[in-house]
């Protein structure tokens, strides 16, 4: 039975890979997984087993990049239609103009929620710690639509919507203190994982599923920087052509376009992930190659900047902020290399260079925990040490096994899928670390 799941998972895992390929549609994978389940039956009974028989009936099948180019071949229709904004009928069966009509419902909402509670605030500080509750709604709305959620699921999301809100708003922050701060910047992510949970349908134990929401992740920050772009150059010529002819736009920019475009456009681009997954499955690979080797250089250089800063306690505060934020934005890149990549192909180059990326970033942090360590011994603890050890901490951890088990890939010991499934079940921790910071912080250091 054992074995019967895990072949299941190998299953799910392969075909999530096939729907993603170019001109492959539904169909085309339900065709293609019976195809591989009577390889696996028909290999099974003559004595091999369900490992051994999904091994080599996916060989039969053949490279899924070949499968896609003669798919591409037959229905090479299909190719220009992925440019289209939205298909006529999705698989779920829901027209499109109804999903349209939810999405710019959501978003024109969490635009109006945001706007209501800016006016509403008391202060800059206490609207920036509701800002995140104020558009979570909206985006775990579009996905309990689309994913049709049952109501324990729905539970699951509210119980701890309600405790976030209650702590943020409740807590009796020190105004201006490093405790409101961290809570602020930190609850975004404990929502964040929340709407993962909304994202995978509540099949969070599903490594599968997990991976879905990373790749998600990374194509809904391509499509929402594109959306940025698009909108800033518009808003900007608008302005352009109202200002020579006297018109000042900057009253309306602040007040009505920037509250409702940039929590509306988080809407828009999850739908936008939704209805055009392939577009950006197109370009994900090339991002990662071209990302990769450029980070590495980037960490080699910021390594040689803090080893020659001088003694770890004068490294400037500044300084470690910037480099966990380039850590976190390397630890990004490395989950959403994870996610486009074949889990089936044989190790390469680019794997390779994966390791080094990992070995690179691991020796940075290595290098800021000895800097934060000095800092604490020499000038005492706070709250945003604590929590940048934490985070750095956490980081090392995941890192650190990383590069293990992809070293173990690399030398053909260990399987592509095992270094998946450490990304995917080592998330929670951030969200845990992030409730931790926004819950217990507050009141370990007396809401300062």
């Amino acid at each position: 039975m054992e074995l019967r799941a895990e072949l299941e998972e190998q299953i799910e895992q392969w075909r999530g890979y096939v729907r993603r390929r170019q001109a492959i549609s539904s169909a085309d994978v339900d065709e293609l997984e019976d195809h591989l389940r009577e390889q696996i039956s028909d290999l099974a009974a003559t004595g091999l087993d369900e490992e051994e028989a999904f091994l080599v009936a996916i060989r039969r099948m053949g490279s899924l990049d070949a499968v896609s180019r003669e798919f591409a071949h037959e229905h090479s229709d299909r190719l220009w239609k992925q440019l289209v904004v939205a298909p006529e009928m999705p698989a779920d069966g829901t027209p499109s103009w109804r999903e349209l009509a939810v999405v710019v419902a959501l978003a024109v909402g969490a635009g109006a929620a945001v706007k209501t509670g800016y006016d509403l605030a008391g202060d800059e500080a206490a609207f920036l710690r509701n800002v995140s509750l104020l558009v979570f709604p909206f985006l775990a709305g579009y996905f309990a639509w689309k994913r049709r959620l049952t109501a324990p699921v729905v539970a699951t999301l509210l119980v701890p919507f309600a405790v976030l809100a209650v702590v943020l708003n409740v807590y009796p922050f020190e105004p201006g203190g490093s405790t409101e701060l961290l809570a602020a910047l930190h609850a975004p992510v404990v929502l964040w994982l929340l709407a993962g949970v909304a994202y995978v349908g509540g099949a969070w134990r599903s490594d599968a599923r997990r991976m879905d929401f990373v790749r998600f992740t990374g194509e809904l920050a391509i499509y929402y920087t594109l959306l940025a772009l698009g909108g800033g150059v518009l808003v900007g010529l608008t302005a352009g052509v109202l200002q020579i002819v006297d018109v000042d736009v900057e009253p309306v920019l602040e007040s009505w376009i920037m509250p409702f475009a940039v929590p509306g456009a988080l809407v828009v681009a999850a739908w936008l992930v939704e209805a055009k997954q392939n577009v950006v499955e197109n370009i994900a690979p090339v991002l990662t190659r071209v990302f990769t080797p450029l980070t590495v250089i980037m960490l080699l250089t910021l390594l040689v900047v803090l080893v020659t800063a001088g003694g770890f306690a004068t490294v400037d505060r500044e300084l470690l902020i910037l480099m966990d934020a380039v850590l976190v934005l390397v630890l990004a890149l490395l989950l959403y290399s994870i996610s486009a990549r074949d889990s089936l192909a044989p190790p390469g180059f680019f794997d390779a260079l994966q390791l080094i990326l990992v070995g690179t970033a691991l020796a940075v942090d290595a290098v800021m925990l000895a800097a934060m360590l000095t800092r604490i011994a020499e000038f005492g603890t706070s709250p945003n040490k604590i929590a940048a050890l934490g985070l750095n901490l956490l980081l090392l951890v995941h890192l650190a096994w990383a590069a293990w088990l992809s070293a173990g890939f690399l030398r053909g010991r260990r399987t592509f899928v095992a270094l998946e499934r450490w990304q995917t079940r080592y998330l929670p921790v951030y969200g845990l670390w992030a409730a931790v910071v926004v819950i217990v912080f507050p009141p370990l250091f007396d809401w300062v």
